[in-house]
């Protein structure tokens, strides 16, 4: 079935649900006809749905010892923590380079063993392990050195490492060269000579296992302290791992289901006191993670304090934690602001590029605050669907951020690049990247980016996927709990999306920034609050506004919880005139 003539141009398409798989689903398990269907509708046989439904790590983590260097770098990390060496690590500015520091520290800290975190100045140092980095960490007793989510590409940083016999470890996830840097070990699953099932995790998920080997090897050379609870550390690996935008399938699935329920206890003092800020009372679902919490995390790192993060999520005094906290929220609140300017000059650079159907968009210019660009890239991405780079221009070197969609690898495409002579620096994955080049061949990178990629279909926008069709009066709390447990949702685990077949707008109002909250009733029963997310004065706005009409409404339904309440919500994405 195909919906047609919707505000926003975009079809509807409903999932093919073969109805013996979804009645087997649903009576095997005992599960409501609607969560049979979205299962059977995602190709999940009667057989895998209690698999998906409670993923555990034992059935999904393969044995690590098959990453390239994984045994050597474990057998080095047991060796440190046996001496009680000093360890260094130099981690990334952003919540997955954050969540991937924080989960080493607090390892090495529960063990005793010394070690000193370097996070570089995105402003001042720019991406990734550096000399004066290494050689702080050298002066500090550093021998044994750990790059977490980066590395990858610091050829001179690590050659000017090795030749003063510091022993760098790399842990990463970013794409590779066809060469690697100099380094004792690299543990990256996305490394050019390895093929790994794990090639989908964050880095703070490459760290966890990199820890979970060091562990098997300090227990087979019966260390004799208890090693710590790898388990109860992964609210860490939860947020870093959803904020990283990475496939929330397979492992990275079972990773975050597990580590939300951490999260929910509410006992690291950092998080608690961040979400309190952020309006939440426990955290339990991924999109508190990424709307909610990941933003305020990378603020320190866009704004010029890039340990901010990191020491809040290593805090154990309440105190600390508050204002920690109390200073991200507040430099959120400035990231927001020069987004919402940056984003208005972007989509004025791009309209020439649109006018021509460019596949790739490259938007520059002077002096663009280097903090925001790659959140101002993802909003061209929102609003165009294509790939996008958002690059600023100072003293004649142009620094950008890329955001890619789904079959565009940005992190290939810029290695490519570089290989060309196009680039000084770049390096990313899949979904996002970073370059930096001159001025002069910044147009000749967009010419070689365009062409890479190749035309695309930009005519007929992508439909929406829907799930299933319900009344208004189905929108039920319970409903919404159960679609809950199909959590966490994200690349590779998308989230339910229904029709409204019967929905009335009884009342619309602007709330924040451009989106419209709302009170959807049914031909003959049921009522739900709504909220369209940046519906602006556009078409959808403007749906919204007919009070009385009928309609069809396709989005999300919500699960809200509220000083004991339980109710549902629905999140409207698109409307279409009609319905009962």
């Amino acid at each position: 079935m195909i919906v047609e003539g919707t505000v926003s141009g975009r079809s509807w398409r409903f999932r093919p649900a073969d109805p013996e798989r979804v009645a087997a689903i649903a009576q095997r398990h005992g599960l409501p006809e609607i969560l049979g269907r979205v299962l059977a509708g995602r190709g999940l046989e009667p057989a895998e749905v209690p698999g998906f439904l409670e993923p555990r790590l034992k059935d999904v983590l393969p044995d690590p010892s098959h990453l390239a260097d994984l045994d050597r770098v474990a057998a080095r990390l047991a060796e440190a923590v046996i001496a009680g060496e000093r360890v260094g690590i130099v981690g990334d500015y952003d919540v997955d380079g954050a969540t991937s520091s924080a989960l080493a520290a607090s390892w090495l800290g529960a063990l005793g063993v010394p070690h000193e975190i370097a996070i570089p100045d995105r402003l001042a140092e720019g991406y990734g392990a550096n000399v004066a980095i290494l050689e702080r960490l050298a002066a500090a007793g550093c021998r044994l050195v750990l790059t977490l989510d980066n590395g990858t590409s610091a050829f001179d940083a690590l050659a000017f490492a090795a030749a003063r016999g510091q022993e760098v470890v790399v842990v990463d996830h970013h794409a590779a060269e066809h060469r690697l840097p100099p380094a004792y070990g690299i543990v990256n699953p996305n490394r050019p000579d390895q093929d790994s099932p794990l090639a989908h995790l964050a880095a703070v998920g490459v760290t966890f296992v990199v820890l979970a080997a060091a562990a098997r090897e300090l227990r087979r050379r019966r260390f004799p302290r208890p090693l710590p609870d790898l388990l109860s550390l992964l609210d860490l690996v939860a947020l870093g791992t959803v904020c990283d935008v990475v496939p929330l399938d397979g492992i990275n699935r079972a990773l975050v289901r597990q580590g939300l329920k951490v999260a929910a206890r509410g006992e690291r003092p950092g998080l608690a006191a961040l979400a309190r800020l952020a309006g939440i009372e426990t955290i339990e679902q991924s999109w508190h993670l990424s709307f909610l919490l990941g933003p305020r995390l990378n603020a320190g790192g866009r704004l010029g304090e890039p340990m901010l993060a990191t020491r809040l999520l290593l805090a154990s005094d309440p105190a600390e934690a508050e204002a920690l906290a109390s200073r991200l929220h507040e430099m959120n609140a400035r990231r927001q602001a020069l987004e919402r300017a940056l984003t208005a000059t972007a989509e004025a650079a791009v309209q020439p590029q649109l006018d021509r159907d460019a596949p790739i968009l490259v938007a520059a210019g002077e002096a663009w605050h280097p903090g925001v660009l790659g959140i101002v890239a993802s909003r061209l991405v929102e609003r165009y669907a294509r790939p996008a780079f958002v690059v600023g221009i100072e003293g004649g070197v142009a620094k950008g951020s890329g955001r890619s969609i789904p079959g565009v690898d940005l992190g290939a495409l810029v290695i490519a690049a570089k290989r060309a002579g196009l680039l000084r620096e770049g390096g990313g994955h899949a979904m996002a990247a970073g370059i930096t080049t001159t001025a002069d061949h910044l147009a000749e990178f967009a010419a070689f980016a365009a062409e890479r990629v190749g035309p695309l279909a930009f005519d007929e926008p992508e439909p929406l996927d829907l799930d299933g069709a319900l009344a208004v009066a189905g929108v039920t709390a319970e409903l919404a709990q159960a679609l809950d447990r199909l959590a966490p949702f994200g690349p590779g685990n998308a989230e339910p999306r229904f029709c409204l077949t019967d929905a009335r707008i009884v009342e619309a109002r602007e709330v924040g920034r451009g989106h419209v909250a709302c009170t959807i009733a049914g031909a003959t029963a049921g009522r739900v609050r709504g909220i369209a997310f940046r519906a602006g004065e556009g078409a959808l706005a403007g749906a919204l506004a007919r009070r009385g009409e009928p309609l069809r409404l396709a989005g999300r339904i919500k699960l809200e919880r509220w000083r004991g309440e339980v109710r549902a919500s629905f999140e409207i994405e698109d409307a279409a005139p009609g319905g009962a």
